[in-house]
């Protein structure tokens, strides 16, 4: 297993994940039940589905697509996102 791509990813979804929505309905959800460790559970399960989805979408496009076309395009796209944030930033 390549451990250095281990980390990198965890830094990286946990670093995207900090403040999110999906964060924001854990807490919602967590201070409205009897039980924050259910919620934890279902919240851990959906992150590890969600993340499982992605990967299985990204090898598929990988086997047709090029690496190279590949980081292109997601670096157009957080590009783009970046664009978008910055933006709507002004119209404030």
């Amino acid at each position: 297993m390549d451990w250095q791509l281990v980390g990198l990813s965890f830094i990286t979804v946990f670093i995207a994940e900090i403040g999110d929505k999906s964060q924001l309905a854990a807490i919602a959800l967590s201070g409205s039940s009897q039980s924050p460790r259910a919620v934890f559970f279902g919240t851990v399960a959906a992150l590890i589905l969600a993340s499982f989805v992605g990967v299985l979408i990204g090898e598929g496009v990988a086997t047709i697509l090029p690496e190279k076309l590949l980081k292109a395009g997601a670096a157009i796209g957080f590009a783009l996102l970046a664009l978008r944030i910055l933006m709507a930033n002004d119209e404030d």
